[in-house]
């Protein structure tokens, strides 16, 4: 099944309104309206003082169907210092037709001089997945859809030993209950590990080398990232497993206003993992195109590469980007093979949000083997 997403973001604040009573009144609109387009599209002013963006959005997935949402970015430097790199909050809520709801708060905090790093993700929602069974021989047809209650609480707090390395502690905690399968196939079987729901909490040390100023648009630097992380019954933890995660981005500038990104991603599992805590393919980040658990297994390696030009040299504000993917995942069943790679591919419009920040607005369109996928967010992909 096709599975496709379309956001719509409306900045412009005065599509919401239905004409207003009066003049006094739709005077006072116009006036809110310019103040807070000057706060969030404006140039000039003071490059160290924070921004903030609060915008609603619409989407439709099979899923769900009709999804209405707000989405809020705050983005600052500490101490009001542009030499601190730059942090960020993003928060999320939505709620569908389908009486379906969800919060997230993704966060990427930065102390002064850079010293401590605290980043992670708290998620909880009542959502539904599509479940197309394990390992890479898996279905396109939808095989269940997976109902139920989910909260996920990802944090790592990383101290600086070196000049951009940081080591420390990662803690993942997810759970996943109140599970009901849904529109099943006749050949659906449930999952062999954690069907009916599980928790599980992980602990571990990560190591960090990261020498880039922005992360919501990198435009030149490293970023290295290796952690492993312990799920035991010591730890309260349903199922015995562990993970282990590399990441690897590298950003290098190509003229004035371009950039070739580069991302080489690894997630390996070993030990009894549920069937919703096995490595994922797919999403807004990596492998676009795909349904994020449209592959699933013990084992994922997946590489992208992505041309960004930010802003076209005729214009001040709007940029475009160009991406290829390759990735596939494998367990004991389905070994790694050089010749298992699924690729993806597709292209993107940019709109530069935040001048003094520079960050960038996204709207990408990915083409896969089994159809494509919309993609509009603030900030890129990797």
């Amino acid at each position: 099944m096709q599975v496709f997403r379309r956001h719509l973001a409306t900045v412009l604040l005065a599509t919401l309104a239905v004409g207003p009573a009066s003049a006094q009144e739709e005077g006072a609109f116009k006036q809110f309206v310019r103040r807070y387009l000057e706060n969030v599209l404006g140039e000039g002013g003071d490059p160290a003082a924070p921004k903030w963006i609060h915008y609603p959005t619409l989407a439709y997935t099979p899923e769900t169907s009709w999804e209405i949402g707000v989405s809020s970015l705050y983005v600052y430097s500490a101490n009001r210092d542009i030499s601190n790199r730059l942090s960020e909050v993003k928060a999320f809520t939505f709620y569908t037709l389908e009486n379906q709801y969800g919060l997230s708060l993704d966060h990427a905090l930065y102390t002064d001089r850079n010293r401590w790093f605290f980043y992670g993700r708290v998620q909880g929602q009542s959502f539904p997945l599509f479940y197309h069974g394990t390992g890479r021989e898996a279905p396109a047809e939808v095989q269940s859809v997976v109902e139920g209650q989910y909260l996920q609480l990802r944090e790592r707090i990383l101290r600086e030993t070196r000049p951009s390395l940081y080591v420390g502690l990662e803690l993942n905690y997810q759970t996943l209950n109140r599970v009901r399968y849904v529109d099943a196939t006749p050949e659906f079987t449930t999952p062999e590990v954690g069907a009916a729901g599980s928790n599980n909490l992980g602990l571990g040390l990560g190591i960090l080398y990261n020498n880039i100023h922005n992360a919501m648009n990198p435009r030149e630097g490293i970023s290295s990232e290796w952690a492993s992380l312990n799920y035991g019954s010591g730890l309260g933890s349903d199922f015995n497993f562990t993970s282990w995660i590399i990441d690897n981005r590298a950003y290098h500038p190509v003229g004035e206003n371009s950039v070739l990104a580069t991302q080489v991603y690894g997630e390996f599992t070993g030990g009894n993992p549920p069937f919703n805590m096995l490595a994922l393919m797919g999403g807004q980040s990596l492998m676009r195109g795909y349904y994020l658990g449209r592959y699933r297994d013990r084992n994922l390696l997946a590489g992208q590469i992505e041309y960004r030009i930010l802003p076209f040299p005729f214009s001040k504000r709007i940029g475009a980007s160009v991406f290829l993917a390759a990735g596939q995942v494998y367990g004991d069943d389905h070994p790694f093979s050089w010749q298992q790679f699924l690729p993806t591919g597709g292209a993107g419009g940019r709109f530069l949000l935040f001048p003094d920040k520079d960050i960038y607005t996204r709207l990408d369109v990915a083409f896969t083997r089994e159809g494509r996928g919309y993609y509009f967010s603030i900030g890129e992909a990797f």
